[in-house]
């Protein structure tokens, strides 16, 4: 748990749609702005869209700050939702909230390790990170791949994108 931070600016477009009946029922129930809980439902239409499997999945918007709550069984899916939340253009920083709860066959393994968060600097492309992070620019695809669904291909990074960078490589 805790707060992460992400460039307000960068990231998908993802808002400015017309306020759905189901944003305005939520606004009533939750006494929240008709606006936030219009991107509290899209942020949670796009993280169910990536398939990771996360329960009670429940984001609250206060401005540019995302709120997760929700359990996940991993912690790579936990970090995944994380950076997808935050990599959307208006949210500036992601509160996590959510839990890890292993199914039993894990519970008896090792937990994986948490992995560190990457923010993209101008002239960065996979290869580059992973020669900073793994001494090998040759291991960028495991960059890749910690990152998918949300990169949908090695060349599509962009400055301030946050990419999940796993520790065990």
């Amino acid at each position: 748990m805790g707060l992460f931070s992400f460039i307000k600016n960068a990231g998908s477009k993802l808002f400015g749609k017309t306020p759905t009946p189901a944003a305005e029922e939520r606004a009533a129930t939750t006494e929240r702005p008709v606006d936030d809980a219009q991107r509290e439902l899209d942020l949670e239409s796009m993280v169910n869209s990536l398939g990771l499997e996360i329960a009670n999945l429940n984001v609250e918007v206060d401005g540019d700050r995302a709120t997760v709550y929700g359990t996940a069984n991993s912690f790579s899916n936990k970090e995944k939702t994380i950076i997808a939340v935050g990599n959307v253009e208006g949210i500036g920083s992601v509160d996590d909230q959510m839990e890890v709860v292993f199914p039993e066959e894990v519970e008896r393994a090792i937990a994986e390790p948490e992995s560190q968060m990457y923010t993209v600097q101008a002239g960065d492309t996979l290869s580059k990170i992973a020669k900073e992070f793994y001494g090998n620019a040759n291991k960028y695809h495991e960059i890749f791949e910690a990152n998918r669904p949300m990169l949908s291909h090695p060349d599509k990074i962009y400055v301030g994108q946050v990419l999940r960078i796993p520790a065990n490589v």
